[in-house]
């Protein structure tokens, strides 16, 4: 089932006042365009896309191509018309006989989440289209030519966005009796509405994220720095030692008399890491997720649950910004495994290892640790919302 998408981008954007097309100005370090084809190309679901420029935007299409690395999802490029209407009938006819759905996207819509294009996709396949919306929040009053003004029931109304995606014949049908009847609309759901009757609304928690950007005051907010969420966590575990048992911390195997004891491999600094992990994210500790009383975490390789825990992280928007841990021991001496260790956290964590610090430290012969009946770690991270 073959999916494209046709990327509206032929406007002038006047309106924004930036003295060029709006598509093609820089934001954060990245043209919108090249934002919005970003998002498109990283949904994975389309085999192409076209994108639809004036006549004016097609050298300067070629140069940011240039300047920001080839948009692999670009397969063709055609000429706007005088109308937003005649703008995208000309990408539809564009598309391949073998395309099945489209999803009509404004360029100046660079923030469009993989969620949203899942969501219309998934509509238009089941039932003919597919149209991002959100509720109405405002009070709407209509002003009738006679100038007396009626409430609009907020409740029954819709804004809608793009992407907008319908079967591809059906809509390019559409578009081409449009053409020849003259009619205008203002965007395609509305003409899919005129000759069909019905188009499917679907919304999603993130739609409202999904900004159009018009004026020269949107584009002055998006460059406002953001302060992304952040969150800190701190662990603490302890283990035994006892005879005939490995010794493991940090996923480092080490020679002494005796190991760790504990249902998994007793990785205390993993553990703490992990519990630390899981605090910052306010989903308990590792004896919730992995109880010793389940036989599946026998013997289990520690660093194998980090990774299980870093999905988790991942899963929720986060990434690790740092990860400070101090293992407690008598002996062995750790001075020499640092290194390897501290190589190990930064692979599970996926971080560069200047965010890693592994350090060890003794207690003077004081306490369980001193009088080497045990090992303990503690454990702090941060981390951080992925923008």
């Amino acid at each position: 089932m073959s999916c494209w998408a046709v990327i509206v981008a032929a406007g002038r954007g006047d309106r924004a006042g930036l003295g060029v097309n709006k598509v093609f100005f820089p934001l954060r370090g990245r043209s919108v365009l090249g934002r919005c084809l970003d998002a498109i190309e990283g949904s994975a679901r389309f085999d192409g896309a076209v994108v639809v420029l004036s006549e004016a935007d097609e050298a300067r299409f070629a140069e940011l191509q240039r300047a920001e690395g080839p948009y692999g999802i670009v397969k063709r490029i055609v000429r706007g018309g005088k109308t937003r209407r005649d703008s995208v009938c000309n990408g539809l006819l564009a598309l391949p006989r073998e395309a099945a759905f489209v999803a009509i996207h404004d360029a100046a819509r660079p923030f469009v989440s993989k969620n949203i294009i899942d969501a219309t996709l998934d509509s238009a396949i089941k039932s003919g289209s597919g149209v991002i919306s959100t509720p109405v929040v405002d009070t709407i009053k209509q002003v009738g030519q006679d100038g007396r003004v009626s409430s609009l029931d907020r409740n029954a109304l819709r804004a809608v966005q793009t992407p907008q995606c319908f079967d591809c014949q059906l809509i390019l049908k559409a578009h081409l009796r449009a053409r020849e009847d003259g009619l205008s609309v203002t965007d395609d759901a509305m003409l899919f509405e005129h000759y069909y009757g019905d188009v499917t609304l679907v919304t999603t928690d993130d739609a409202a994220e999904n900004i159009k950007l018009t004026t020269k005051k949107d584009f002055e907010a998006m460059e406002k720095p953001v302060v992304p969420e952040v969150r800190v966590g701190q662990g603490y575990d302890a283990h035994r030692l006892a005879e005939g048992r490995r010794l493991v911390l940090c996923g480092v195997e080490i020679p002494h008399d005796r190991g760790l004891d504990g249902h998994s491999d007793a990785d205390v600094a993993v553990h703490a890491l992990m519990d630390a992990l899981l605090g910052a994210l306010a989903l308990g500790d590792i004896g919730r997720h992995f109880p010793d009383t389940d036989p599946k975490y026998k013997g289990a390789d520690s660093m194998k649950l980090l990774e299980a825990v870093m999905a988790m992280v991942t899963e929720r928007g986060f990434r690790v910004g740092n990860a400070d841990i101090t293992i407690v021991a008598q002996k062995p001496k750790l001075a020499g495994y640092m290194a390897q260790m501290k190589a190990n956290i930064a692979r599970g964590l996926n971080v560069d290892e200047d965010r890693v610090n592994v350090k060890a430290t003794t207690t003077e012969h004081m306490g369980f640790e001193g009088e080497e009946l045990g090992i303990s770690s503690t454990a702090a991270v941060i981390i951080c919302k992925q923008a």
